[in-house]
C-alpha cells in the first residue's frame, strides 16, 4: 500500500514539473514562431498558417542602411565571449592550481578574499572599472569588452574545490617524470575535472554573451557594439518591426543553445558533482 502511494505520489509529481516545464518553454516557443510567421500573425495566432523567413532576410539585408551591423554584432560578441572565457579558463586554472596544491602563507587569506568579493553584486564595480578603462583609452574598442573579465573570483573557486579533490598522487608521478607546472595543469588537472571546466566556461560564456549593462556604457559606436546592445538599439528605434527584432533575438539565443547541447553531458555531469 505504501509503495502504490509512493509511486502515485511520483507520478503526480512528474505531471506538475511536465506542465511547468511547459509554461518555462512557452516565451522560447513563441519567439521562435513570431520570428517565422507572417507579421500579420505575430499576436494573432500561435501556430503559422505558412513559415517565412522573411524577418531574417530584412533585419540582414536592411542592417547596413538602418546603421545596424548585426552580422558584424555577431562577430564582436562571439569573439569578444570566447576570448573571455578562454582567459577565465586558463587563469582560474593557474590560481586554483596554487590555491589547492601549494602551502604558503597567505593561500588562506587570498581564498577567503575572493569569496568574499564573490559576495558583492557586479554593479559596484562598474564606475571603478569604467575609470580603469578610460585611463588604460580602451573605451569604445573591443579590449573594453574583454580586459576587465579576464579573470573570474566564481571560476577560480570552482576549480580550488575541483582540484583540492584531485589526488596528488597524479601530480608527484608526473613531476617525477620532468614534467613543468603548466604542463601538470593543461595536461592533467582540467582533463581530471574537465566537468567543472565546462560549467566555468559554460556560464562565463552565457554571463559575456548576454552582458548588456557594461557594453552599454562603454561602446558608442554602431559598428563596435556587441550583438545584445545593437539589438536594443534597433528595437528602440524600430520597434514598430516586431519580426525583425523577434528574429534578432532568435539569433541571440542561437549560440547559447548550441553551446548547451554539445556540452550537455559534461555540464550536467559537473551539476550533479556541485550538490553532493
Amino acid at each position: 500500500m505504501t509503495n502504490k502511494k509512493i509511486q502515485s505520489g511520483n507520478v503526480i509529481l512528474h505531471i506538475i514539473m511536465f506542465f511547468l516545464s511547459l509554461i518555462w518553454f512557452y516565451p522560447y516557443a513563441w519567439l521562435f514562431l513570431a520570428s517565422v510567421k507572417p507579421s500579420a500573425e505575430i499576436y494573432t495566432r500561435f501556430l503559422p498558417t505558412k513559415f517565412t523567413l522573411d524577418h531574417f532576410k530584412f533585419i540582414l539585408e536592411s542592417a547596413e542602411r538602418m546603421n545596424r551591423p548585426f552580422i558584424r554584432a555577431f562577430f564582436i560578441s562571439l569573439f569578444a565571449s570566447v576570448t573571455v572565457t578562454v582567459c577565465v579558463i586558463i587563469t582560474s586554472a593557474i590560481i586554483s592550481f596554487a590555491l589547492s596544491k601549494y602551502r604558503f602563507k597567505a593561500r588562506d587569506g587570498i581564498f577567503n578574499f575572493i569569496i568574499f568579493q564573490m559576495v558583492f553584486p557586479g554593479f559596484m564595480f562598474t564606475i571603478p572599472l569604467y575609470i580603469l578603462m578610460r585611463n588604460m583609452h580602451l573605451l569604445n574598442s573591443l579590449a573594453a569588452l574583454i580586459v576587465p573579465f579576464i579573470m573570474s573570483g566564481w571560476g577560480i573557486f570552482m576549480m580550488t574545490q575541483s582540484f583540492r579533490g584531485t589526488p596528488n598522487d597524479y601530480i608527484e608521478a608526473a613531476k617525477i617524470d620532468g614534467a613543468s607546472d603548466l604542463f601538470i595543469i593543461f595536461r592533467i588537472m582540467l582533463p581530471l575535472n574537465n566537468s567543472v571546466m565546462a560549467i566555468v566556461g559554460l556560464f562565463t560564456f552565457i554571463g559575456v554573451w548576454d552582458n548588456f549593462m557594461w557594453p552599454l556604457i562603454v561602446i558608442q559606436d554602431y559598428y563596435k557594439m556587441p550583438l545584445s546592445v545593437l539589438l536594443a538599439s534597433f528595437n528602440h528605434e524600430y520597434g514598430a518591426y516586431i519580426g525583425p527584432v523577434m528574429a534578432g533575438s532568435v539569433i541571440q539565443t542561437l549560440p547559447m543553445v548550441l553551446i548547451f547541447i554539445i556540452f550537455r553531458k559534461a555540464f550536467l555531469q559537473g551539476i550533479s558533482m556541485s550538490l553532493k
